[in-house]
């Protein structure tokens, strides 16, 4: 299903949830809503460039759209819902329906063919063709009839000058530390998610007061592909509480990776949280010391490391693991979560499943457990005692060279960007992954029963990053 499916999908659910509100409250209109319930309840606008890709295909898609942009049109105004559609052309085989259009009142048309002009303003008014001077326009709100025609002149803004508004807008409500709750939602389908722009994120990171104590903490991943809060995985203390990414961008997943961290460690008062990181990026990377400066960033104890460091590590948390089976369940509570993340696991060869036997070959005397030994013990007792582990891998194929099929399923929520359909079959259960676009991610979680396409956030700004981490050195 495309975004934009899903972005009518979640305003349908929006104006049906607003026609119960308005039937409760005995009302027809907005004002008069907001008179009755004493309540601020927003106007919401839908604005669409370039529309008529709704309508490329006659598929069930196309269909539904035009069904839910019909409703949208027809019943929206009432209910502060209003929608602003623009296109070059309404020409072409599939289109929005006349009868959608003729609920639309006020009609914009710059110059165009006479046909384009009778389909945008009315099927006996063509004076769109008649217009020759750059900029100039037809206004009409009297559904196109050829009396309500008022030309008029469209202001041009050249980019310096546009770039100078907008800064002295930014200028103007930073001095007031004025911060919209959420003025706006843009999909930009052709581009990464940014971590800076997501709200619940930077109150967190902006709060004064330390975060209460939560039965279960988010990590953000990446904007929704629909009309909701970003999307996130959960950690809570229950067995298969991990995280699993699995995706050839190495940039996405370093994305998701930091992010997640940021997050976590912001749901964390300090001392109430530990993380073990373990670094496999190439060196050669343009992010390669990315994490590690994270890392030195975070409030929260952290320990950063690559393959020399994988053993020892691996050791401590083990080593935490089973100190922590030894306690009573009242003093499990006041302990501080533990995160381990694994970025890169198909480049830590210590963890394969078959590296170690646990007996040297010199005697019958057992060796300590190996990091490839300990690793699945983390992962599977680990999440009821606290402690979670997040990871990167490439690819499926080297997921199962590193990890069994018993070790996978303790990953209960999973990431998977594009791969193949056998890939996503045996990752996900599904062959959705094989339709994922180049900025697109899919979630699983098998303990909330859930599936969702979202977009992965790109490697934060260093600029962001630092504004928010101030009292820790670089």
């Amino acid at each position: 299903m495309c975004s934009s499916d899903l972005v009518l999908q979640g305003l349908d659910v929006e104006l049906k949830r607003r026609g119960d509100l308005f039937r409760a409250a005995q009302v027809d209109v907005l004002t008069a809503y907001r008179a009755r319930t004493r309540q601020t309840l927003p106007r919401i606008l839908l604005l669409v460039d370039e529309f008529q890709e709704f309508f490329s295909d006659d598929d069930p898609i196309a269909a539904q759209a035009a069904q839910l942009l019909d409703r949208m049109v027809r019943q929206g105004r009432a209910f502060g819902m209003h929608v602003l559609l623009g296109s070059q052309t309404l020409a072409g085989s599939y289109s929005l329906a006349r009868s959608t259009i003729d609920q639309m009142a006020v009609r914009i048309a710059l110059q165009c063919s006479e046909a384009d002009s009778r389909l945008i303003l009315a099927d006996d008014n063509g004076a769109a063709r008649l217009l020759n001077r750059p900029g100039e326009a037809i206004y009409n709100n009297t559904n196109g009839l050829v009396e309500g025609n008022n030309f008029f002149q469209v202001a041009y803004l050249r980019d310096e000058e546009r770039d100078q508004y907008l800064a002295e807008i930014g200028n103007f409500a930073s001095v007031r530390s004025y911060r919209p709750p959420r003025p706006q939602i843009v999909f930009e389908g052709n581009a990464p998610a940014l971590a800076s722009k997501n709200s619940l994120l930077a109150d967190l990171l902006t709060a004064t007061k330390p975060p209460a104590p939560a039965r279960r903490v988010a990590a953000w991943l990446g904007d929704p592909i629909a009309i909701k809060e970003p999307t996130a995985a959960f950690f809570r203390r229950q067995s298969g509480s991990n995280l699993l990414m699995v995706g050839q961008n190495d940039e996405l997943c370093l994305g998701m990776t930091m992010t997640a961290l940021i997050s976590l460690s912001a749901q964390h008062a300090a001392g109430a949280a530990r993380f073990y990181v373990l670094d496999f990026g190439a060196v050669e990377d343009a992010h390669a010391e990315r994490l590690r400066d994270l890392c030195q960033r975070l409030p929260q104890p952290v320990q950063w490391g690559r393959r020399r460091e994988l053993a020892a590590m691996i050791a401590a948390v083990g080593a935490e693991l089973e100190r922590r089976q030894t306690l009573p369940d009242e003093a499990l509570r006041g302990l501080p979560s533990v995160y381990l993340a694994v970025y890169g696991l198909h480049r830590a060869r210590d963890l394969r499943a078959d590296e170690g036997t646990g007996f040297s070959s010199y005697s019958d005397e057992p060796k300590p457990p190996s990091p490839a030994q300990q690793f699945p013990t983390i992962l599977q007792q680990g999440p009821d005692l606290g402690i979670h582990t997040l990871v990167w891998c490439d690819t499926v194929v080297n997921l199962n060279r590193m990890l069994d099929r018993r070790a996978q399923r303790e990953f209960e929520t999973r990431v998977a960007l594009q791969m193949s359909a056998d890939d996503s079959s045996n990752l996900l259960d599904s062959t959705a992954a094989a339709r994922l676009g180049m900025y697109r991610a899919i979630l699983v979680s098998d303990e909330e029963a859930r599936q969702e396409k979202f977009r992965p956030y790109n490697v934060p700004e260093e600029a962001w990053v630092a504004a928010h981490y101030q009292h820790r050195p670089g």
